[in-house]
């Protein structure tokens, strides 16, 4: 099975063509390939597909082989591949995800790809949407959470898969492990949450780390990063445009008067190679 590695601000996936390989079973690939230690490692394995509705269809498992409505850092990382490998020739793509359709733009400077602007669409803030337990039609916006002992205030956006975002005085001190886990398997939440923590630097400004739902501990998370922009202005935090530092790199941020979140950033290819598991 030949494969291609790629990562967007250290979030990593394993991108396979699904025109030419053939996979019987995508979840227990994704929990075999995925294995840092026995496989080759990364946050999910990814296939490009044909589409009926769109340019490509992209399925994205993570490594517990569960898999996952959308992730905006691979899409950024999706564009570039179906283009840089003969699959299109297009440079603004429509993706077919199981959260709808994705439009990613890709950005030259000197006739070579620089970075990937996606429209990643409009964010869903009713409880029903996310989907968070309580009244359907209510926004969950600096609302109580109680999780063991301890209560936060968290808002809660959907981007098409579900996040839970809190905002902390000191993200860089904080034990994801400690603290994610519980939060993304919380009651609250029947199909689980992303959990992001994240400290406001200024209003045009902020850091973030996340739990990601299925695959813990990652650098970055890319629909993580359109919630949490969300979540910042409806929290009267930032403007609408800021730039959010991940422990992976950066990623711009802009809610557009459309309603439409673009977001800008990377994504590199690491290496190809051929899996013979």
């Amino acid at each position: 099975m030949k494969f291609t590695k790629w990562q967007g601000i250290g979030n990593d996936f394993v991108i396979i063509d699904g025109f030419k390989e053939k996979i019987d079973d995508f979840a227990s690939k994704a929990i075999e390939v995925c294995d840092r230690h026995f496989g080759i490692g990364a946050d999910g394995l990814v296939i490009a597909l044909p589409s009926d509705v769109a340019d490509f269809r992209m399925r994205i498992f993570n490594s517990d082989g569960s898999e996952a409505e959308m992730c905006g850092n691979v899409t950024r990382c999706f564009a570039r591949y179906v283009y840089e490998n003969g699959l299109t020739t297009k440079t603004e793509l429509t993706i077919e995800t199981l959260a709808g359709i994705i439009k990613p733009k890709l950005i030259f400077e000197n006739g070579i790809v620089t970075s990937v602007c996606v429209d990643m669409g409009e964010p869903r803030l009713k409880r029903g949407e996310i989907p968070m337990v309580g009244d359907p039609e209510a926004k969950a916006v600096n609302v109580p959470l109680l999780v063991g002992d301890s209560t936060y205030s968290v808002t809660c956006v959907s981007m098409g898969n579900p996040h839970c975002i809190i905002f902390v005085d000191d993200v860089e001190s904080l034990d994801l492990e400690k603290f994610g886990r519980p939060i993304e398997v919380h009651p609250a939440f029947p199909r689980k949450t992303n959990v992001e923590f994240v400290q406001v630097v200024d209003r045009q400004t902020l850091r973030m780390r996340v739990w990601e739902r299925g695959a813990g501990v990652t650098l970055a998370c890319g629909t993580g990063a359109c919630a949490v922009i969300v979540a910042a202005v409806l929290n009267d935090k930032t403007d609408r445009k800021a730039l959010l530092k991940l422990d992976g790199g950066e990623l711009l941020l802009d809610w557009r008067d459309d309603n439409h979140i673009y977001k800008t950033g990377p994504a590199v290819e690491v290496f190809r190679g051929e899996y013979i598991a």
